[in-house]
């Protein structure tokens, strides 16, 4: 048995995680997961706090012929539950590639959310404007049932993708420990992927940034308040959106597929902390969807309620601190 694996099988003895045994020792869960996959040694130091935390000896740790260890100390019971998965290299090569193709499902079904009420507001505003031979209650039907065709069309993905990833559900709730070689590979598919992550997240942003663009023009090339100023404006909100849903198309799907990563390695939103907190995910986002819907069909300025979008997304970072926060104190 190599030193990987006794790491492993003395780790697992004391029911510790690999965030558990990287806060014994000082150091990075990462480190930890180099070291069950022998991609990385711990140096001497850490072999001997090894042999230390696990109560065995460091001829034990170090010399693979040796294999009988003493007992291990039985974990203090703090009244916590912890339910922890392992991940082989089938299953992980099995969800990346869900993952990949959920990623394009996604952001796309994002995107039409987006362009839904497109046409909606190009026919209102050329019907307002005087430019197309119906009136403006007619021109308003067709748009919203365009629009109610292109948002079941969206759900439809939303659902689809949801239940072809049932099996992997316990990634985003429960604890994992990847079996021997997982990390090395996620983590080179993850480096792979890092360049055009970046050039994806900056494109999308780009995107975004620009999209007011169209509509500073129309109020620039058709000033005032008349029928055709404000027929043009809503004209100009319309490649404005275009812009918007091909930006967040981009966002979306990068963001997936390096959450994909994520999971399997227990990085950035999915660490075993906001694992605890993220069962509140759905209620926050349901909340911006009926603020979201509820102020468009209200109000009918589908061209200025796209903003609870990103609005949403800044306070979500403010929303997950906070409760990062709560279950802190609550666990100190």
């Amino acid at each position: 048995m190599i030193l990987a694996d006794k790491i492993i099988e003395n780790r697992k003895k004391n029911g510790w995680s690999q965030e558990d045994l990287a806060e014994r020792l000082g150091v990075s869960r990462q480190s930890v997961s180099k070291w069950e996959g022998a991609q990385a040694i711990p140096d001497m130091k850490k072999i001997l706090q090894l042999a230390e935390v696990f109560n065995v000896s460091t001829d034990y740790l170090l010399k693979d012929e040796i294999e009988e260890t003493a007992p291990a100390p039985v974990p203090v019971d703090n009244g916590l539950e912890e339910t922890v998965r392992s991940v082989s290299m089938e299953e992980a090569n099995a969800f990346l590639t869900y993952n990949e193709k959920a990623a394009s499902t996604i952001s796309t079904g994002v995107m039409l959310c987006i362009l839904a009420p497109v046409f909606l507001i190009l026919m209102a505003s050329l019907a307002e404007a005087g430019k197309i031979g119906l009136s403006e209650d007619r021109a308003a039907l067709c748009g919203v049932a365009v629009l109610l065709v292109m948002i079941a069309a969206a759900v439809a993905m939303f659902v689809m993708t949801g239940m072809r990833g049932k099996r992997y559900e316990y990634l985003e709730h429960l604890d994992i420990d990847t079996e021997y070689g997982v990390s090395g590979m996620v983590r080179d598919r993850s480096s792979a992927y890092a360049e055009k992550h970046s050039r994806r997240l900056v494109l999308g942003i780009m995107l975004c940034v620009v999209a007011a663009i169209p509509m500073v023009l129309s109020q620039f090339l058709f000033p005032g308040e008349s029928d055709l100023a404000e027929g043009m404006a809503g004209v100009g909100a319309v490649p404005m959106l275009i812009l918007v849903a091909v930006g967040v198309k981009f966002i979306v799907l990068t963001c997936c597929r390096q959450g994909g990563f994520d999971r399997l390695l227990e990085e950035g939103d999915y660490t075993r902390l906001n694992k605890r907190i993220s069962k509140y995910d759905g209620l926050y986002w349901a909340i911006a969807t009926a603020v979201y819907l509820g102020w468009s069909f209200i109000t009918q300025r589908w061209e200025f309620t796209w903003i609870v979008w990103p609005i949403a997304g800044v306070l979500y970072a403010a929303y997950r601190e906070v409760l990062k926060a709560v279950v802190r104190a609550r666990n100190s």
